[in-house]
Parts: structure tokens; sequence; C-alpha cells
């Protein structure tokens, strides 16, 4: 095995690459977020000071319903003092939706409808009109989270103090600073201080940053980075502007069909990993090869 350089921080290397960030985000339908304010081991939630086993026992039931159970905090870890807030998300492109509660007891969280949530049914808690600006500062995980995204949850926090959390590994470290704006499931990468309140802004209008855009959770990484390039060549920021329409992957090529005012974009796209290895994450063991994906066309049909 190659010595690891501990100074070796993968944003960093990522951006020498040149790597696109475009359709990269982690294909996720329905998020479980846990108010807990660390500190966080590398696997957040097994590592949390919970009672013995609940943290496991939360993973399994989130990956037998195709949930993502995450950790949040507000930044500056402050200590929820009146039970604990849990958010239920569901990332339905043209419905997303979002529900919380505050649970008296950390066994309750057992008892939450996550067969519910992740068929995108209510798991019977309250609606919330609320969009989560969830920040990764998962520093356990990845040094680049903390490094890049604790910069980032200062200045939303001062922004828009409601509405901004620190979360636990959300995917792409070496996109850091993450953001994930919830419910709509939208992933933004390599986010500073200032652009993260551009952002923030952008969303409270209606509109997507398409220069920071990872992709769309609700989506295949492939589907991710057609839309972002449809946006672009169209000149369309506005969230609900461009629907999917249709998806077809065949090997490494996908074709997804789009509605854009009324009319119908095709866009195909090949994915590949590159021929060289490259160390990913901070923490990597081994080197891997880098996704890409290729634009190949956008018609109008």
């Amino acid at each position: 095995m190659t010595a690891r350089d501990p100074a070796f921080r993968c944003a960093v290397g990522s951006e020498l690459r040149g790597e696109s960030a475009s359709g990269t985000a982690s294909n996720v339908r329905a998020f479980l977020l846990v108010e807990h304010p660390g500190p966080w081991g590398v696997n957040a939630l097994r590592d949390a000071r919970l009672p013995d086993g609940l943290g496991d026992a939360v993973l399994r039931a989130g990956a037998a319903a195709r949930v993502r159970p995450l950790l949040v905090r507000r930044p500056g870890r402050r200590v929820q003092d009146d039970g604990i807030r849990v958010f239920a998300a569901f990332t339905h492109p043209s419905r997303p939706w979002l529900e919380t509660t505050v649970l008296a007891d950390p066994h309750e969280l057992l008892d939450l409808d996550l067969t519910a949530l992740g068929e995108g049914r209510s798991p019977g808690l309250t609606p919330s009109d609320a969009s989560l600006l969830c920040v990764c500062t998962h520093g356990r995980h990845d040094a680049c989270c903390a490094e890049r995204g604790r910069p980032v949850a200062a200045a939303l926090a001062a922004a828009r103090p409601a509405d901004t959390w620190e979360i636990s590994h959300i995917g792409g470290d070496r996109f850091a600073g993450n953001m994930l704006v919830l419910p709509h499931g939208l992933y933004y990468g390599r986010v500073d201080a200032e652009s993260s309140v551009v952002i923030a802004d952008r969303h409270a209008a209606g509109e997507l940053d398409l220069d920071h855009l990872r992709g769309r959770s609700a989506y295949a990484m492939p589907v991710q980075f057609a839309e972002i390039a449809l946006r672009r060549q169209i000149g369309e920021t506005r969230h609900d502007a461009v629907r999917l329409v249709s998806r077809r992957k065949d090997d490494d090529v996908t074709d997804a069909v789009f509605e854009a005012d009324g009319a119908r974009w095709a866009v195909r796209v090949r994915t590949a990993r590159g021929a060289d290895l490259q160390q990913l994450t901070c923490r990597a063991t081994r080197d891997n090869p880098v996704p890409a994906h290729e634009l190949l066309a956008i018609d109008r049909v």
C-alpha cells in the first residue's frame, strides 16, 4: 500500500485535475435528519453518543426503507434543550416536501415510519415550508469537509440563522464546501462563504446557481449532468422550469428527455471512469478511477 501524505487535501486535488462537479450528487430521494450536537465520529450515526446500538438500528431501518439518515446540528454545536429535532424530506423533483417534529427520547427514532418516507408518503410528522441549508462540516470523515465547510456554515448562519444546519457526510468530499438544500435535494459544491449566501438568496427567489450545482439528488448522476447541461444551453435557472420526461440507459450512454417552456429536448450523455487512478478522498487508502460525464448531444425534438 502506498504511504499517504497526511497533508493531502482531496478538494485541492480535484481542482488541480480540473474535475467537473456537474452530475456528482448522491442519488437519494428520502432523507431523515436527526439533530445531534456531536462530536461526530468517522461514521456519524454509528459513532454518535446515542444509547447502545441505536445508531446502527437507525442505519439498518433507513437502508431497508431506502431512506438516508444523517445527523445535523446548529453551527457552533449549540446543545438542544427541548428534545431531538428531526426532519423527514422527500426530494420529488416537482413536489418536494418536508416534515418535522421534536422527539422527547432518542428511542422514538425507531417508531418513525421510514417505510412511508421511502415511498414518498408522509410519516405523520408536522408539514414544514422551510428550506434547509445544510453544510457538510464532518471533519472526522474528511478534513476538507471541516476546513471548507465551517466558514460556509458560519456565513449562512449569519445571513439565514433559522435555515442553516451543519450536516454529516453527504458524499463528494472532494467538492467541498458542500451544501445540500432540502427538501429540493439540490447539491452544491465548491461553495465558499460568499457564494453560499448568493446560492441561498437565489434559492429563496426560485432560482438555481448553475455555477455550483452538482445535481438534483432525485436523479441518477448522468441525468443530473444532462439537466445542468441543458439548463446552461438554454439559460434556464428557474427551479421547476425543466421537467424530466423520460430516461434510458444503454451501457455507458444515458438518454434523457426534458420539457422546458413547452419544448422537448433530448440530451445524450456518456459516463466513464478515467484510466488514471487518483486519491479521491483525504482518508482514502487506495487510488480509484475518476468518473466523468461527457455531453454527446442536445437536440430539440
